[in-house]
């Protein structure tokens, strides 16, 4: 019996990871806020694997690369609700679209779409796409390992972000939810990492940098701009990650 209570907690901590970052229908624990932030990489690895899955199906049934990459990016839209797209497209239109902190924040919450942020969807999407696209012209497996991990590696840089830098709002999802310890962060990264090297083997040091990097370029621009982190900001940080992630992967 104890030893069910011992794992309690860090099964509730994945059910959340699951509950807040996709919309697959799982059980809704206790909140534990950010001491569940350990387990957004195997909430993208669920999606990353499904998502390839998806793709895999599609190319054994005779579609080319092509169609199999769209399949595989369209469920991984359906498995998240287009939420980190979503944060990318807000993100962008705000940190672009508005002169001051203020401002910038306004434009963020607003729902509606700009310039900015519908191009920044399609470039984000196109990059995601063609890089699908090669993967699986190289092989069903390797675009299947490549969504596995950039889905861990890009959702180890969210909590990450939550420590590093401060709300920039005083009410909203990234607020509600607090921030992590380094333990936590620690945590989330040592899975992404060898979910990482397991998947990809050596390129999976060059994917870890690689995503790294774009997080903490994504943070100095958001604390440039509006002087920490949003939910979208996370959102926009992890569709950068991915894609970084998978680009490295090709390259």
């Amino acid at each position: 019996m104890r030893k069910t209570k011992d794992f309690a907690p860090q099964v509730a901590d994945i059910s959340a990871a699951f509950g807040l970052l996709t919309r697959l229908p799982v059980a809704s624990p206790a909140p534990r806020g950010a001491a569940a932030a350990w387990a957004y990489p195997i909430a993208g690895m669920a999606v990353g694997l499904i998502a390839g899955l998806s793709g895999l199906v599609a190319h054994w049934f005779g579609l080319p690369a092509a169609l199999a990459a769209l399949a595989a990016l369209s469920m991984q839209i359906i498995l998240t609700g287009a939420m980190h797209e979503d944060g990318l497209a807000d993100t962008v239109d705000g940190l672009w679209g508005g002169w001051t902190r203020a401002r910038r924040l306004d434009v963020m919450k607003d729902s509606h779409i700009g310039t900015y942020g519908t191009l920044a969807l399609m470039l984000s999407l196109s990059a995601r796409w063609a890089a699908l696209w090669l993967l699986f012209e190289i092989s069903g497996a390797a675009a299947l390992a490549a969504l596995v991990a950039a889905g861990a590696l890009s959702r180890a840089v969210m909590p990450a972000l939550m420590r590093a830098l401060p709300n920039a709002r005083v009410n909203g999802l990234s607020r509600g939810i607090g921030r992590p310890d380094w333990r936590i962060v620690g945590w989330g990264g040592g899975v992404a990492g060898v979910a990482a090297i397991v998947l990809l083997g050596w390129s999976g040091f060059g994917a870890m940098v690689c995503a790294l990097l774009v997080a903490i370029a994504v943070g100095w621009i958001a604390q440039t701009k509006i002087g920490g982190q949003t939910g979208d900001i996370l959102g926009a940080a992890q569709q950068a990650a991915e894609i970084a992630v998978l680009l490295s992967i090709i390259a």
